[in-house]
């Protein structure tokens, strides 16, 4: 799957929910791995800040990301609008501290995606693909984050409030094409009990009934109710039991839940690459939302890629056979055994070392390990086969080596590992000549690493 980008740029604006400032939001394309920033037009010197977990400054009513003293908060709705829609590469321009709230969804940040389209971009998506179960909790506030492996991506949501209007709720996406249609219109969500402390913060001076689920679930005098009216510049409603009494009805019985989902989705998108796994929440809210994406950040930042899935039941792309069709190598110098992925500017290619194989009985007797100049080795068969997808007639042209550097060998291969290269060009294929990198994985762990330089040349 390439990355994806907007085909045009679109501009939203209304006022924010914690300032009440009128803000404009213009969300422009992107160029491949540039990810998701958010530009201080009105600053000087208009920085940027990169909209990554790690750049989390408060998740206080929403989502704040900083660097330095310039921040942007309420950003979730925009980010899970983006997210959904599969876009990678998005930079947007603001004149204000915060995201405008608009009808408090992100409907018509979808409706704006919709329009302009997107557009489909010269690189791979980088999933961060989910292997084994990853979990966060918060004891005190009973709040956890759970996800499990899966092929594709998908939400499941369950909240809990000590309200009698509002208390247990759940929200399931099993596809995140289906955002746009059934999550995205779901509002943001407030208790009238809540209002006084949030005015007093100095949040919310953007509410109003327009732009938020307002819950009435705790009995207070209509004088008290008319106080919190004026305090929050907005029309005086009477109010004789408990219920919703914004002024739209809500969208589904389970907004709440709904829109506690888009929450987790914006937040995830703080990861940096597309999930694949299941996400379970229970109770979740901005923090947890986000101290499990700076999980995942430490993860992704303290290995630069993720070890290959691989699958041994499934048919490879190139058999042995396919591979000595291509490559001149021939025992004992033939290192790879087949590959399992290509895409346009990355191969994958597996060995399986056996004690049979015949550099042992030499390193060493006593004790076999795969010498390391073979792992570069293989890496660079790998790599030629990489270099000879990007011809017609393969069978005709041979790759050879030009230079290593940046050579990594990090721990043993012995008889019994099964090793996993991950090959990938650095710069594009120049005058027959291709720069790549290449990683040696023995599980989910880098054994070795290197980067070369290999010339394509016309067999005579």
């Amino acid at each position: 799957m390439k990355q994806l980008t907007l085909s045009a740029p679109f501009t939203v604006s209304g006022k924010g929910l914690h300032t009440g400032k009128e803000i404009i939001a213009e969300f422009l394309p992107a160029p491949v791995n540039h990810g998701y920033k958010f530009q201080r037009m009105d600053l000087e010197g208009e920085p940027v800040i990169d909209a990554l977990a790690e750049n989390v400054q408060s998740t206080t009513r929403g989502t704040v990301i900083a660097r330095g003293d310039v921040s942007i908060s309420t950003i979730e709705h925009a980010m899970a609008a983006l997210y959904a829609a599969g876009i990678d590469n998005c930079l947007i321009k603001i004149n204000g501290p915060e995201m405008p709230i608009l009808d408090g969804s992100a409907k018509e940040f979808c409706e704006k995606i919709n329009a302009s389209g997107t557009e489909e971009q010269n690189a791979d998506k980088d999933f961060y693909i989910v292997k084994q179960k990853i979990e966060v909790r918060d004891p005190e506030t009973g709040s956890s984050i759970v996800v499990l492996p899966d092929t594709d991506f998908s939400v499941d949501v369950m909240i809990d409030f000590d309200s009698p209007v509002l208390s247990n709720q759940f929200a399931s996406l099993e596809k995140i094409e289906d955002f746009a249609s059934q999550i995205a219109a779901s509002r943001t969500f407030v208790f009238v009990r809540e209002i006084e402390p949030l005015v007093k913060n100095n949040l919310i001076k953007g509410g109003d009934l327009d732009n938020a689920v307002v819950i009435y679930d705790s009995p207070m005098d209509q004088s008290e109710l008319d106080r919190l009216a004026d305090l929050m510049g907005v029309q005086r409603k009477n109010v004789t039991e408990f219920g919703f009494i914004q002024e739209k009805p809500l969208v589904a019985d389970n907004e709440p839940a709904r829109h506690k989902l888009m929450d987790v989705m914006g937040d995830l998108a703080l990861i940096g690459r597309p999930l694949k796994g299941k996400v379970l929440a229970t109770r979740p809210g901005h923090s947890i939302n986000s101290t499990f994406a700076k999980k995942i950040r430490k993860e992704i930042k303290r290995q630069d890629v993720q070890a290959p899935v691989y699958d041994p039941n499934k048919e490879p792309i190139m058999d042995n056979n396919r591979i000595r069709e291509l490559l001149p190598h021939r025992y004992p110098m033939l290192l790879i055994d087949k590959v399992i992925e290509i895409g346009s500017n990355y191969i994958v290619g597996v060995k399986n070392i056996t004690a049979n194989e015949p550099f042992f009985p030499g390193h060493f007797p006593q004790e076999p390990v795969l010498p390391g100049v073979l792992q570069i080795e293989a890496m660079a068969q790998t790599g030629g086969l990489l270099v000879l997808s990007t011809v017609d007639d393969p069978e005709r042209y041979s790759t050879y080596f030009m230079k290593i550097d940046n050579v990594k060998f990090r721990q043993k291969v012995v008889p019994g590992d099964t090793l996993i290269f991950h090959i990938s060009f650095m710069t594009e294929l120049r005058r027959g000549c291709a720069v790549m990198k290449g990683y040696a994985f023995v599980g989910e762990k880098i054994v070795s690493e290197c980067e070369f330089m290999a010339q394509i040349i016309k067999n005579k």
